[in-house]
């Protein structure tokens, strides 16, 4: 394996839309939402140690969850694992870990990847994240990988890339925030729009330029500590600045200032388990369209139900249609699947009425 590559996997969310599997103190990426085995943190440590040393690839989590990672990573070690002290979006964390990496080796080249994605071909997306890394070693390329869309979504943010390109790598002419229903179809009849997977790939030299360039006064900030950077005096100056940071993410912060943005579209299956639905659509199904994890479903004129419950608990519905069954613990959710965007304001309103530890 190749020493200088590296990879930094976000695992610092909270996947509200998950509840209430997934919560504040346990959120979905410590979970096996498929009923797989292995929670999606795992299977993503896993995927990327395909092309990446083991010990190349960092965690960036909130400190709330550094006990977490570590009893579900035991091959990794505390240094592997990037604290943040506050919630500041992507981009701060993104820059502190690249410095962290870059002080500890100049030539890395990395990639960025969410901890709580679904990829099937896993031998896919190790080939497009290679071919990737080649582009990016010794260029100022900032590379994404991008998904073909397969029907109008609104709920993800959309690539716009230069159709005049016979390369597979294509130049990136602008990112679109999550289009309503029209402009969705305009994108995907236009046929140069990928879907953004939130997925990147860039040199270490190139990112920490870009943010020097673009967002001199949040790279100052973190210049600040690069003496002590991957030392015992790290942690003192990161609780310190940290929250200082903006709150902006590596799209707004660096990716739409740039001219260097390149995305490849990608040849694997992705999911972004953004919600309970997108999981229903990686389930199984029995005859009734009923996907089911770990329960034991007994059904009569139920359909389309997304269930599921701790491991071999029986569930009896009854002319139950396209709703969510979810129980865990002290809180039972029967929701409808087409209002599963509302489930966050369900979340906040339990948590009013009923306090912070049902959330």
């Amino acid at each position: 394996m190749n020493k200088n590559y590296y990879a930094i996997l976000m695992a610092g969310g909270v996947g509200s839309r998950f509840w209430p599997v997934s919560t504040t103190s346990f959120p979905k990426q410590f979970h096996d939402m498929l009923g797989t085995g292995d929670t999606l943190i795992q299977k993503t440590f896993s995927r990327l140690s395909k092309l990446i040393p083991e010990e190349n690839i960092f965690i960036l989590t909130n400190e709330r969850y550094n006990d977490l990672v570590l009893e579900q990573l035991p091959q990794i070690t505390q240094r592997q694992v990037v604290l943040e002290p506050a919630m500041r979006n992507t981009a701060p964390c993104i820059l502190y870990a690249s410095l962290k990496i870059q002080k500890e080796n100049p030539d890395a080249v990395m990639i960025v990847a969410p901890s709580d994605h679904w990829i099937e071909d896993e031998n896919a997306f190790v080939q497009n994240v290679a071919t990737a890394f080649e582009a990016c070693e010794d260029s100022k390329k900032l590379m994404t990988l991008g998904i073909s869309p397969t029907f109008p979504n609104t709920g993800y943010g959309y690539i716009e890339y230069d159709q005049g390109s016979k390369d597979a790598i294509k130049k990136v002419l602008q990112f679109t925030e999550k289009p309503n229903y029209e402009n969705a179809k305009k994108f995907l009849a236009q046929g140069n729009y990928l879907w953004n997977a939130g997925i990147f790939i860039w040199s270490v030299h190139a990112i920490v330029a870009a943010f020097e360039n673009f967002q001199p006064a949040l790279f100052q900030l973190f210049e600040k500590g690069i003496s002590v950077f991957n030392t015992d005096f790290e942690d003192d100056f990161i609780k310190e600045n940290y929250p200082k940071a903006e709150d902006i993410s590596i799209d707004y912060a660096i990716l739409e200032l740039s001219s260097e943005v390149f995305v490849l579209p990608a040849t694997f299956d992705w999911n972004d388990l953004g919600t309970w639905g997108s999981l229903y659509d990686k389930l199984e199904k029995d005859d009734a369209q009923n996907a089911v994890v770990n329960s034991k479903l007994l059904s009569q004129d139920a359909v389309g139900n997304m269930v599921r419950t701790k491991k071999d608990k029986v569930v009896v519905i009854d002319g139950l249609i396209d709703y969510i069954v979810v129980d865990k613990e002290d809180v039972l959710l029967i929701y409808p699947k087409a209002k599963e965007q509302d489930i966050k304001k369900v979340l906040k309103r339990v948590k009013d009425t009923f306090g912070e530890d049902y959330g």
